[in-house]
C-alpha cells in the first residue's frame, strides 16, 4: 500500500471518529493535506472556524501568513505536509484539553509513521510539547534544532500567535529564513530508507 493509500485509509477513520466530545460540535474533521512523500511535516494546534468549514488545515488568516512565510523561502503547500494535534475544532477555538490531545495523539503519530518526515516543524506550544515529550518554553526554544531518534523537531511560533501579538512576527519570519538553510542541508542528505514500525516519544 502506498503512503497516499495509507493516509486515505487513516483519513476515513478520522472522519468517522467519535472518541471524544469534539465530534459532536465539529462540522467536519480536518485530517491534513500536502505531499505524502515530503520529508518536511508542519504540525499545528487544532482546526479553527474556517478549517472546520472546509475540512482543510490552515485556510484562515493564519494559513495565509503560513503560505506567505513558506513562499519567502521558496516553498509551497504542495511540497510539504500539514497536520494538527487535534483533528476537530475545539468550541470557540479554545485551547486543546489534555484528554483531547491524548485521545487524538495516535492519529498524528500514525501520520508521522506513514509520511516518515526527517524534519517536523511544530507550530505553537501544543505541538512542541506533544512531539518533544517535554513542556519546554517555546519562547526559549523557537528556531532551535531539537534532534530526535526518528526525526528532528524545529519549533516555531504559531502564525495565529504572530497575528494576535505583532511582536512575534519578526522572530517567526527569522526562524523561517533559518529554516531555509536547514532545508537546504536536508536536501543534500539522503532519506532514511528503513521505515519505523512504531513511534514512541515518551
Amino acid at each position: 500500500m502506498s503512503k497516499k493509500e495509507e493516509l486515505q485509509k487513516l483519513k476515513e477513520e478520522v472522519e468517522s471518529c467519535s472518541r471524544c466530545a469534539l465530534h459532536l460540535s465539529r462540522t467536519q474533521a480536518v485530517f491534513g493535506m500536502g505531499n505524502p512523500e515530503s520529508r518536511i511535516l508542519f504540525v499545528g494546534e487544532a482546526p479553527g472556524y474556517y478549517e472546520d468549514l472546509q475540512g482543510l488545515p490552515f485556510v484562515g488568516q493564519a494559513g495565509k501568513l503560513l503560505d506567505k512565510l513558506l513562499g519567502e523561502i521558496g516553498f509551497s503547500r504542495k511540497e510539504i505536509y500539514i497536520a494538527n494535534v487535534l483533528k476537530c475544532r475545539p468550541p470557540k477555538n479554545r485551547d486543546p484539553l489534555p484528554q483531547e490531545i491524548e485521545i487524538c495523539k495516535p492519529y498524528l503519530l500514525k501520520q508521522i509513521e506513514i509520511i516518515q518526515p526527517s524534519l517536523v516543524c511544530t507550530l505553537g506550544r501544543f505541538a512542541l510539547h506533544l512531539l518533544y515529550g517535554k513542556k519546554i518554553p517555546i519562547s526559549k526554544f523557537h528556531g532551535k534544532v531539537l534532534p530526535g531518534d526518528i526525526f528532528t523537531i524545529y519549533p516555531l511560533f504559531h502564525p495565529a500567535a504572530a497575528l494576535h501579538q505583532p511582536a512575534l512576527y519578526t522572530p517567526l519570519r527569522e526562524d523561517f529564513l533559518n529554516l531555509a538553510k536547514i532545508l537546504k542541508e536536508l536536501k543534500s542528505t539522503p532519506p532514511v530508507e528503513k521505515k519505523p514500525t512504531q513511534i514512541t516519544l515518551f
